[in-house]
């Protein structure tokens, strides 16, 4: 007692922290600590809570032990002077001492402030620092730092990649990387790109956003490294780190929807259906098919609350994850084991959905039948997609136990599914929104092609020679018109149907297989194995529920795309009828096993058909050479009539055409690139330059999605009085019956004209061009001896805008050989130079009811076979090899 120096007792030292550098140490998470603090002090956590501090009892001297490390000052930090301070003075300086503190960043953490300042009324706080003080000293709080702040995270110390990311310490630091990479990652123009994102959704009350997957593997690749192999867990902690910061920056957004989901996107592997294995089980997986089936949208368990049968007490939250049932043990206020119901108010739903994916047409091996996988969507997913949509999903590729599989395949086997978290809809609209400003400036560069027309039909299937009338109506068919519908009450078609016709030979098939390539959603069926109910719609028991459920065909799967019909003779008759109703009104009615209801259709029918006999007969009409009946042909726009004509010259560049096409695009050509058909110097396609195939279908989908042709100014007297004559040479020629439904398909055809330019009105040359194919429709399918006949009554309307420069080349030819052979015999050796007097070319040019052929001379067939053309002496020059050579 006589010395006065100030020795501090073990117990003094634990309880005066407030000048110990210890209280820079982390404050571990509270569960965790109260258990550490429990084993120190030899009490358990509850009682100790109960009791406050124990001076008293077996474990008193618990308290009194010595401990080094706490038993002495920081002589550094001591500070002997004496102050004599007021009130006021002692209030300043603790402000300064904070200030300087917070700038400093020594108070960034709340288990320092409770180490440091100890509030009056606070019990907690003297056993919280006695706590951390003997933890410190004990060597234990050094060790929770170091796996809260792990630096290798890659390194799993022997655990799987499951078990790692669900421990405290990676759990914590991949939250702390994942909010980084959200806070802080900038695109190349310097934004914030998922602080817009996350702003953007909030603005339109959406409760999930989109991560790249190759945007989080180059910033942060040890969480791209572990999600594919933990998608729950990790998802999990994704979704709870996005849901803090979306509540930092919207604190109320919590009243909007209580999760915030992160949707994973462009996944790199694509698998196919059926090459899923054991080995995909609990992976995040990526697949694409089209959707055929969908069920409602159901409520699922998502937190439960149960009430005690016995006591009433209500237990709970219990959170529900989707691979098992959270169930109660024990009611914690009467101990009884049950019965427990669950909570009807208080228990929180989400949305529940499952579809059927099944494999893409186009991606089924040859021989195999289509596989299909059960997906489920939650929350926000749910009615993103309806049947016949082409999806593109991301999810987990899970199982749950079946019962109905065991019963037939033997226990125990496990049904699989794949729980969707990111789904992707690829139509035109989804199409359109992943156009980048390059394409969108490229396709605007494009349209103000004065023959954007010319160009696109070039571009109709490159691989076939010549048949420029049907690729002329397949490009209008892919365009397509306005659908109408004033006052919801009469529903007036957008869509061109199109039949073609003729010999076989002549590449209907392939017409429509590159249809099926390059639109943004077809389906393809042939008509011998296409069935009524297949093609329109058919009931089944469902093989889970046993209840009636209505499966789309093939026409409400093409939904707001195109249906290709092969083979279209051969469908039989009750089966073609039953597309009357889907052709024009785009509706298919089913009334089947009580289920009365109407589906969409909205769709383009292409159809090929071969001749009764299996060539078509010029001497007879169109109706006695197809077996198809009068109201069948009345709903199609276009007639092709293609036939297989024997001419020597045609029949010349058609070959010389298929092989330099096989030689171009073997197998074995390195350098044969992309399949286009294209040939530099083909004939069939004039001067005019075809367009790449990509850039043409980003062109298809921008036009239908953004282009909406108005009537304004559409030339009716014209229209009218073409319908008036068109009426008069039916009824005379006893042909094809012209109805009310031409003057719409004139209407569709200029619209779709105009849309091809994109255009917002339709003018004069849109309606030329639908006039023009009309009466191409019309007048091909007569008798050869009327169509001569009408094609010299409506030549202003065929001629118009047709490119006659390969019958100019071939008149001139003649004309030059004509004159080559007169210089031979008149001079014997022959000249350098052939010269033809262009009032000589006009004049048989005249003769063939072409008058302008200044376009021939700028044509790429004129300057390929190296004609010039000499205006001050109005001559047309050649030399003679090149004749000779021709």
């Amino acid at each position: 007692m006589a010395d006065s120096s100030p020795v501090p007792s073990p117990a003094a030292s634990r309880g005066d922290l407030a000048t110990s550098p210890l209280r820079e140490l982390e404050e571990p998470f509270e569960d965790e600590g109260d258990i550490l603090g429990s084993e120190h002090s030899g009490a358990p956590v509850d009682e100790e809570e109960q009791d406050g501090e124990e001076l008293f009892g077996d474990n008193m001297e618990a308290d009194y032990r010595p401990m080094p490390a706490l038993d002495r000052y920081e002589m550094a930090e001591f500070d002997e002077e004496d102050y004599d301070l007021s009130q006021t003075d002692r209030m300043a300086a603790e402000m300064a001492m904070q200030r300087r503190d917070r700038e400093e960043g020594v108070l960034g953490r709340r288990a320092d402030m409770e180490l440091i300042y100890e509030a009056s009324d606070d019990d907690e706080a003297p056993r919280r620092k006695r706590r951390h003080a003997e933890k410190a000293a004990m060597g234990v709080m050094a060790d929770e730092e170091m796996i809260e702040s792990i630096e290798n995270l890659d390194d799993t110390k022997g655990h799987s990649v499951k078990e790692w990311v669900t421990m405290l310490g990676p759990r914590t630091e991949i939250a702390n990387r994942f909010k980084s990479f959200l806070r802080n990652y900038i695109d190349s123009k310097g934004q914030y790109v998922y602080k817009e994102r996350i702003r953007k959704m909030c603005e339109s009350n959406q409760a999930s956003f989109i991560v790249e997957f190759p945007t989080l593997a180059n910033k942060q690749q040890v969480l791209a490294f572990f999600l594919p192999d933990a998608p729950m867990e990790m998802l999990r902690i994704f979704d709870q780190v996005a849901k803090e910061i979306v509540l930092n920056i919207f604190p109320s957004y919590e009243r909007v929807t209580d999760e915030i989901h992160v949707r994973i996107s462009d996944l790199p592997l694509v698998e196919d259906i059926r090459t899923f294995r054991q080995f995909h089980l609990n992976q995040l997986v990526r697949t694409t098919g089209v959707v055929t089936a969908t069920t409602g949208v159901l409520p699922q368990l998502s937190i439960v609350k149960y009430d005690c049968n016995r006591c009433g007490y209500v237990l709970g939250p219990f959170p529900q994850l989707q691979d098992k049932e959270v169930k109660p043990g024990s009611c914690p206020e009467c101990q009884s084991s049950g019965p427990f119901m669950i909570n009807m108010e208080q228990t929180v739903y989400r949305n529940y959905q499952k579809i059927t994916l099944q494999e893409s047409p186009g991606r089924i091996p040859a021989g195999r039948i289509p596989r299909s996988k059960d997906c489920i969507m939650l929350a926000d997913l749910c009615d993103r997609c309806k049947p016949g949509d082409d999806i593109d999903i991301t999810g987990i590729y899970s199982n749950n136990y079946d019962g109905s599989l065991n019963t037939e395949q033997g226990f125990p086997v496990f049904s699989t599914v794949i729980l969707a978290n990111h789904v992707v809809v690829r139509d035109c609209k989804e199409i359109v929104q992943s156009l980048t400003d390059e394409d969108i400036a490229s396709i605007t560069k494009l349209s103000k092609d004065h023959r954007i027309g010319e160009r696109i039909v070039a571009s109709i299937a490159p691989s076939i020679y010549g048949h420029e009338y049907i690729k002329r109506g397949l490009a209008l068919t892919l365009f397509g018109g306005e659908p109408k519908n004033p006052g919801q009450k009469h529903k007036i078609r957008g869509d061109i149907n199109v039949l073609i016709c003729g010999d076989p030979g002549t590449a209907k098939s392939q017409f429509l297989k590159f249809v099926e390539k390059i639109a943004p959603r077809a389906i393809f069926t042939t008509g011998q194995g296409a069935s009524a109910v297949g093609l329109t719609a058919y009931v089944r028991r469902s093989p889970t529920t046993r209840e009636w459920v209505l499966e789309a065909g093939a026409l409400v799967l093409a939904d707001r795309g195109v249906c290709l019909i092969d083979e279209f003779d051969k469908m039989n008759d009750q089966d073609r009828t039953s597309i009357h109703e889907a052709m024009e009104q785009q509706s298919i009615s089913i009334s089947k096993a009580g289920i009365v209801t109407s589906l969409q259709a909205r769709c383009s029918v292409i159809a090929a058909a071969n001749p009764i006999g299996g060539r078509y007969d010029a001497s007879m009409t169109f109706s006695e050479n197809v077996n198809l009946s009068e109201p069948i042909l009345s709903r199609f726009d276009v007639l092709c009539v293609v036939r297989d004509e024997a001419d020597p010259m045609q029949d010349q560049k058609l070959a010389e055409f298929v092989v330099q096409s096989h030689r171009k695009h073997h197998p074995s050509r390195v350098d044969a690139g992309d399949f286009d058909g294209v040939s530099e110097s083909d004939p069939s396609l004039g001067d005019v330059e075809p367009i790449p195939q990509d850039l043409l279908k980003k062109y298809l989908v921008y036009a239908r999605e953004n282009v909406h042709p108005k009537l304004q100014s559409m030339d009716q007297d014209k229209v009218a009085k073409l319908y008036s004559q068109l009426r008069q040479e039916s009824l005379a020629t006893g042909s094809l019956p012209i109805t009310v439904r031409h003057i719409e398909s004139m209407i569709r055809m200029a619209e779709a004209h105009a849309r091809m330019h994109l255009r917002d009105y339709v003018q004069e040359d849109d309606v030329n061009m639908a006039i023009r194919m009309m009466l191409e429709s019309f007048v091909e399918t007569q008798k050869y001896s009327v169509m001569k006949t009408m094609r010299t009554t409506f030549q202003k309307y065929l001629t118009y805008k047709k490119d006659n420069s390969e019958l100019l080349y071939f008149l001139l030819r003649q004309m030059t050989l004509d004159q080559l052979s007169y210089l031979r015999c008149l001079r014997g050796p022959s000249p350098g130079v052939i010269e033809i007097s262009e009032n000589d070319f006009l004049h048989k040019a005249r003769m063939i009811d072409i008058h302008n052929v200044k376009p021939f001379y700028e044509s790429r067939v004129f300057k390929a076979n190296h004609f010039m053309y000499d205006p001050k002496r109005k001559v047309i020059l050649q030399s003679v090899p090149e004749v000779t050579t021709a």
